[in-house]
């Protein structure tokens, strides 16, 4: 079995290590070797005894020793620095750090990153500096030759040393080492590297960093995490980073879902875009804001780069380009492009919705992995690929253009495959056997074809068995993941309008209840004895029962300002209804033969095809294993 590691003889010469960081010492020989985890392959780095680096125990060095001032970004301003900086409110220092108050001083960076990190809420029992000093001296003691491998946490993940001297690098891996000694519980972690390697920049010694990289990896913050630390939460955390790119940057994604076979792959870098590609004057202005703001600011930071990126590019340029790798050149030469304050003012125009809605939706996003068997490094099958070619067969929709469709799926439901549960060329035109086809099924995707040939459907994050719970006022559900879409003779989707303009819906105390919103039975011509409730108040969802993958985007969680805010879906004997307020997105009668569309406010559609449409076909699909 190869050795990842460091060979560590008490002899002064280059910096060994699991990547070839430093020069290596005269004669030094590094091996490299590929070995294949998926399809995604792992480079692994022999070193020879030639290869050292020295691992003095008492080389905790004087503030500012490990930085190699050549390569260091000179202050961006002079500023006098009030002596109180450190006592402001939370809510100004969150000012200044966005406004890279910050980087007019190190001296003042160093300080606001210690007394920041000490704030950090965090297990009872974390490694402080002391412990670091006594495990660094068994661990790098008087032996005159002794070999510690990097953490298998590294593995295969990029180590950036940015403005590191040589004795700053050996104390990164160092670091890392102890890191990896102390915490056993860390299988997976892309970005603790680069996190140590920016904070060895501001660090008095070795124990400090470690103090505080060990507070960010223990802190117990609810519903905040600053360091993935396994496997699966990075990819879950890659697949919310893909949920949100969908719905803010739909321009990007279009252009990368045309030109990349693999969208995951192109998004599972986006961690690296930060921590890794961007220069240092631009990582270390986003570590400045992610110390106050935790991973809600990373999405933010990710999806102005992504933005950006749309805006130099054209699809033709793209045409047999790999975009993984030009997106990485592009974050790499990001400073012809935007400047690190213009980058952050429009990270921080983008209204991203609260950190505990984040936080449900990367939890889904777990949930199906580990449902899928996804919890161990391994290559993760595109959305593009969960839509075989070769086997998909629909009467409606390509092959192709149904990977269209999958490609704006949440990503926790595009792991997997589209299962047929409904069609009316083989089950009839029967709404009561659409329901028997379709209940016990979440989410689903409604395809519909016209006799005039025009393609629409929805997208409906709830099950049709929803309805019954609504009683006789027949009322709306679902949550603001349903969406609305065409697909003939143009593409394109119309999400929950409150997508777009999260600033118009706030968060709902837990403790306060909504009314039931108004039947939308009398649109599908309902008889008058119908029974209906005051059209002043909102549908409050059913609780999710237990083992649901679609908590996100509950309209329980939004005080939202009408009532036509959250028509999602609805189904009666008379129809089904998608979308409402000032018409339907969609509406189809009880022989699922005749249909109208309109403009509505939940979704702000035009209308989907020709305003008053006859069926030709129709289907439901579901998700194979959902």
């Amino acid at each position: 079995m190869l050795q990842v590691g460091l060979s560590l003889p008490r002899s002064p010469g280059g910096v060994a290590g699991g990547f070839p960081m430093a020069k290596p010492a005269e004669g030094g020989n590094t091996g490299t070797v590929q070995e294949m985890f998926g399809s995604s392959p792992v480079t692994v780095v022999i070193t020879s005894e030639a290869d050292t680096w020295d691992i003095d125990a008492a080389s905790c060095l004087g503030c500012g020793q490990f930085v190699d001032w050549d390569r260091m970004p000179d202050p961006e301003q002079q500023a006098h620095i009030p002596q109180d900086i450190l006592s402001k409110p939370p809510k100004e220092l969150k000012k200044l750090a966005r406004e890279g108050y910050w980087a007019a001083s190190r001296a003042l960076r160093a300080q606001v990153y210690h007394q920041l990190i000490q704030q950090v809420t965090c297990r009872l029992v974390t490694p402080d500096a002391l412990v670091y000093r006594d495990v660094a001296s068994r661990l790098f003691g008087k032996l005159s030759v002794s070999s510690h491998p990097l953490p298998e946490f590294l593995e295969g993940c990029s180590m950036p040393t940015y403005c590191l001297n040589l004795e700053g690098v050996t104390a990164l891996k160092k670091i890392l080492i102890c890191v990896g000694s102390l915490f056993p519980d860390i299988t997976y972690s892309p970005i603790l590297a680069s996190l140590v390697a920016l904070l060895l920049h501001y660090s008095e010694d070795e124990a400090q960093c470690f103090e505080n990289i060990s507070r960010l990896i223990a802190s117990n913050t609810p519903h905040t995490s600053y360091i993935d630390q396994s496997f699966l939460a990075h990819q879950a955390s890659c697949m919310t980073f893909g949920d949100l790119a969908n719905k803010h940057c739909p321009a990007a994604h279009k252009l990368i879902a045309s030109t990349s076979e693999n969208v995951f792959e192109v998004y599972s870098g986006w961690l690296s875009w930060l921590f890794h590609d961007l220069p240092f004057n631009y990582a270390i202005r986003v570590f400045d804001v992610y110390l106050l703001e935790g991973q809600k600011v990373l999405y933010r930071i990710a999806l102005a780069l992504l933005k950006q990126y749309r805006l130099s590019v054209t699809s033709s340029e793209l045409e047999g380009t790999d975009i993984k790798a030009d997106l990485q050149a592009f974050m790499q030469n990001i400073a012809q492009h935007v400047t690190v304050d213009k980058l952050l003012e429009r990270a921080f125009g983008i209204r991203l919705f609260s950190r505990k809605e984040i936080w449900l939706l990367q939890m889904a996003n777990r949930k199906a992995l580990m449902e899928r068997g996804i919890t161990m490094v391994q290559s993760r099958q595109s959305f593009h690929l969960a839509v075989d070619i070769q086997n998909f067969s629909s009467s409606i929709v390509t092959a192709q253009e149904m990977r269209i469709i999958w490609s704006w799926i949440p990503e926790r439901f595009s792991l997997f495959p589209p299962l047929l549960l409904f069609s009316t060329s083989e089950d009839g035109c029967s709404l009561q056997r659409f329901y028997t086809c379709c209940e016990g099924c979440e989410p689903t995707v409604l395809l519909i074809k016209t006799t005039e040939g025009e393609v629409c459907g929805a997208f409906l994050s709830s099950d049709w068995s929803e309805r019954k719970k609504s009683g006789a006022t027949s009322g709306f559900f679902g949550t603001g993941e349903c969406f609305v879409f065409t697909v003939r003779p143009e593409t394109e989707r119309y999400e929950w309008v409150f997508i777009k303009k999260p600033e118009l819906a706030k968060a709902v105390p837990r403790s306060r209840q909504r009314s039931p919103s108004p039947s939308p039975a009398s649109l599908l011509g309902s008889s008058p004895d119908s029974r209906s409730t005051s059209s002043n108040h909102l549908t409050v969802p059913t609780p999710q029962r237990k083992g649901r993958l679609s908590p996100f985007l509950a309209i329980r969680h939004f005080l939202l300002p009408s009532k036509t805010a959250s028509m999602f879906m609805s189904g009666s004997q008379e129809g089904i209804v998608i979308g409402g307020g000032g018409g339907q997105a969609l509406s189809l009668d009880a022989n699922l033969l005749c249909g109208r569309t309109e403009h509505c406010e939940t979704f702000d559609n035009p209308p989907l095809c020709q305003q008053n449409f006859k069926v030709q076909l129709l289907e439901v699909w579901g998700f194979q294993n959902v």
